[in-house]
C-alpha cells in the first residue's frame, strides 16, 4: 500500500510529526492550518511538520502569541507535486527558522493507518486524501 492511497476504512498518518516530538491532537496553530487549507495530514511534507513543531514550541515556551496570519509572512505555501506541499520563505528573506529544511529520505514510505471510525469527525478534510 501507498501513503496516498484512498480507503472508507483508513485514515493515513505520516510518522513524521510523531516522529520530532508531536503528539495526536496536533496543537492549535498546526490544526488551524489544516482546517483552514483543507490539506489531509498525508500531504504535508517533512520540513512542514519541523516548522509547525517550533513554532508549537516558541508559543507553548515563550509565550508568544504566533497565529496563521504570522505564519503567512514567514512563510509561502508551495507544492511540490504529486499534491505534497512545503513552506517555502519569502523571497529576499532569510529563511526564518534554521535547519528545518533538510532533505529526509524515503518520508513517503513512512507512514501508518488508523481506522477512520476510530477518529471523531474521521471525515473532515485533514483525514481525506485531496488528490485530483
Amino acid at each position: 500500500m501507498k501513503s496516498d492511497c484512498m480507503s472508507d476504512v483508513w485514515i493515513t498518518f505520516p510518522t513524521t510529526p510523531f516522529l520530532i516530538g508531536f503528539n495526536y491532537h496536533f496543537h492549535v496553530l498546526t490544526q488551524a492550518f489544516f482546517t483552514l487549507t483543507g490539506m489531509c495530514y498525508i500531504q504535508a511534507m517533512p520540513m512542514m511538520w519541523r516548522v509547525f513543531y517550533t513554532l508549537e514550541n516558541i508559543i507553548e515556551q515563550e509565550g508568544v502569541d504566533i497565529g496563521m496570519s504570522e505564519s503567512t509572512q514567514l512563510y509561502n505555501l508551495v507544492n511540490h507535486g504529486s499534491h505534497r506541499f512545503l513552506f517555502k520563505h519569502k523571497p529576499g528573506q532569510a529563511h526564518p527558522i534554521l535547519k528545518t529544511t533538510k532533505n529526509d529520505s524515503h518520508w513517503r514510505n513512512q507512514f501508518f493507518f488508523v481506522k477512520r471510525d476510530s477518529i471523531p469527525n474521521g471525515n473532515d478534510p485533514q483525514y481525506v486524501d485531496h488528490r485530483g
